[in-house]
């Protein structure tokens, strides 16, 4: 029994390192920006609730872009208690760029909905009166690279894209966050390798809200931001739109970043246990299912060395080779201590159990829990493709937002210089 185990581990392991798009190579270099690329306009849109320790760095980071064409950037403030709209309008002012912030006081949620999306719709709503060639979805805690607006659009323009996103450098400086952080950026591009993403003839599509540019008219075609209301992981259910009309884009950057603090391990826990059961479609059985082949591809690697038969041994020490070499590339780009590869298995522990987590909350009613309030719903549809890779490829979790809303249009609030 345990050969065969062993047999298994290192099959799903052969397959991961030569079979899923070379998820583990990843590129971590700035796009080359194209001679001649036409100045498009852009609208930057923020949600931000209770974002006063970061917002005014993202607000101060896209009116220093190196960038020719028209940039504004308008800030959904979500009923903020902590000053997020002020910081938001002194870094404005500040960079003596205040007509290039509209600030928009969010209404309160609709029932049924969750908030980050539904600040999304207000900020393109407003967005669309100013006409812009494209949007830039991204979070509030996001500090953007000179050079990143030119080459997103660049991107686009020369390659045609509708939709290239992002995968910012995380946070990882603490102790905790060099233990689990670069284990999400791997998962997560296990899950959604970008070769895959970019390949038209593939299904698998995928974004990371934290930075998304998309074409005005592109996101019109798919019907908007309530063509995706009803969808858990909407920056995923937005790039699987907009693949089944266009192309998309996505990869990893080496200088846009994030700048939220995980401090503490509890911190990360909470990250995964908002979405982590949501990836499954809520379903029992693919928790079950997903529970097992995690367990399969890197727990059993390690204890297959304690099994006395010798193939066994030798196969759990060449899976566990396998995956410690395919997790060091993720580990340099995030300058985090190389040995940490043999350590994934353990780390893998971490996010099964939070996966467990997340289930169990969501079945005490108390699933999505996100800066006050209880997000995670049951969805409309149950989870597609993305079911399907999981068995093979990663853990749940790894993607921002929730909503399961429809929006009627309404008028938005304009404030502080909106052209």
């Amino acid at each position: 029994m345990a050969t065969v185990i062993g047999a298994a581990t290192v099959a799903i392991w052969v397959y991961l390192l030569f079979f899923r798009g070379g998820f583990w190579r990843l590129p971590y270099r700035s796009v080359p920006v194209a001679s001649g690329v036409p100045d498009r306009s852009v609208v930057a849109v923020i949600p931000a609730r209770d974002e006063a320790a970061a917002i005014g760095r993202s607000v101060a980071s896209l009116l220093a872009q190196d960038y020719r064409g028209g940039l504004h950037i308008v800030v959904v403030d979500d009923q903020s208690s902590d000053g997020t709209a002020e910081i938001a309008r002194a870094a404005a002012t500040a960079a003596e760029a205040s007509d290039q912030l509209t600030v928009c006081s969010g209404k309160p949620v609709p029932s049924g909905c969750t908030g980050k999306l539904w600040a999304v719709r207000q900020g393109v709503e407003l967005a669309r009166s100013l006409q812009p060639d494209y949007l830039l979805l991204t979070d509030a805690d996001i500090v953007h690279a000179p050079g990143n607006m030119r080459e997103l659009v660049s991107r686009c323009e020369t390659e045609g894209y509708d939709l290239v996103s992002l995968m910012v450098r995380l946070n990882c400086r603490s102790l905790w966050e060099k233990l689990l952080i670069p284990a999400f950026v791997f998962f997560f591009f296990k899950l959604y390798p970008p070769r895959w993403v970019a390949d038209p003839i593939r299904r698998t599509s995928a974004a990371a809200g934290g930075c998304m540019l998309i074409r005005a008219a592109s996101l019109e075609r798919v019907g908007g931001i309530d063509s995706i209301s009803h969808e858990i992981i909407d920056d995923c259910a937005l790039a699987r739109r907009v693949k089944s009309v266009g192309k998309v884009w996505l990869g990893p950057s080496a200088h846009t970043r994030s700048i939220r603090e995980y401090r503490s391990w509890r911190a990360v826990w909470d990250m995964i246990v908002r979405s982590a059961f949501a990836q499954l479609g809520y379903s029992a059985a693919m928790l079950v299912l997903t529970v097992l082949m995690l367990a399969l591809t890197y727990l059993a690697p390690p204890l297959l060395l304690l099994s006395p038969e010798p193939v066994a041994m030798l196969c759990g020490a060449a899976a566990w080779l396998g995956m410690s070499i395919a997790f060091l590339p993720t580990l340099r780009a995030y300058d985090a201590p190389r040995p940490l590869a043999l350590l994934l298995p353990l780390i893998a522990l971490f996010y099964v159990a939070a996966t467990i987590a997340s289930a169990v909350l969501f079945w005490r009613g108390r699933g999505g829990y996100w800066k006050g309030r209880f997000q995670a719903v049951a969805p409309d549809r149950r989870v597609g493709n993305a079911s399907r890779a999981l068995v093979f490829s990663s853990l749940p979790g790894l993607t921002r937002g929730s909503v399961n809303c429809r929006v009627e249009p309404g008028n938005d609030e304009f404030r502080n210089g909106n052209p």
